[in-house]
């Protein structure tokens, strides 16, 4: 929200929307249109509902296959989705040509030393050992994930901030979530959450 404010009179587009908390909360702060693209059919309903008695919009359909209109918003952001992609240097050429001059790109992503290899992990328990390994060999993960597996893309910082720059944005933010105690209930999981970065958040800007 640091990186996303000021938002008032922005068309904003979220791709990977979720449940949409973040577009009622961003409508009710002066937001003039919120779009949000979801690919999963019960997140895309649960969404909707989020989103009743709003101007707020859910189109049903991936990331990579909707049609992005030229120059249609000022701020395009992602919240955890950009990881599951396999050819992002498409999505940021399209958001590239969806926002406006000066228009922002802000997302967050799992961050690489932790998308690089889950060796370190026993199913079932809280994780307590991070192996970062294989981070310069990018490219598709498969990962254990309540009973079933998820497939998602490691890439390495670098390459994150190189397909925004390809993509002809201006990198102005890099952020790494560092903890801050007042958000936990309790010293040890504050503790533990300092060991190691869990997302990667990147903004950037369109030349004007």
């Amino acid at each position: 929200m640091d990186l996303i404010n000021p938002i008032t009179d922005q068309r904003i587009l979220d791709l990977g929307c979720g449940n949409a908390a973040i577009g009622r909360e961003l409508l009710q702060q002066g937001a003039t249109s919120y779009i949000g693209i979801e690919g999963s059919h019960k997140m895309a309903t649960v969404a909707r509902q989020t989103l009743a008695n709003t101007s707020g919009e859910i189109v049903c359909q991936r990331i990579e296959d909707w049609a992005y209109p030229p120059v249609a918003f000022d701020l395009v952001i992602s919240r955890l989705a950009l990881h599951y992609i396999a050819d992002l240097a498409s999505i940021c050429t399209k958001v590239f040509d969806a926002i406006t001059p000066t228009g922002k790109f802000i997302f967050s992503v799992e961050h690489p030393v932790i998308t690089s290899c889950d060796s370190g992990w026993t199913a079932g328990k809280l994780r307590q050992d991070w192996l970062v390994d294989n981070y310069f060999t990018t490219g598709l993960r498969v990962t254990n994930w309540l009973g079933g597996t998820v497939q998602k893309y490691h890439r390495t910082v670098e390459e994150y901030f190189y397909l925004l720059q390809k993509a002809g944005f201006i990198i102005t933010d890099l952020r790494e979530a560092h903890p801050q105690p007042e958000y936990f209930q309790d010293m040890e999981t504050y503790q533990r959450r300092k060991r190691i970065p869990l997302f990667l958040i990147l903004a950037a800007h369109k030349p004007g």
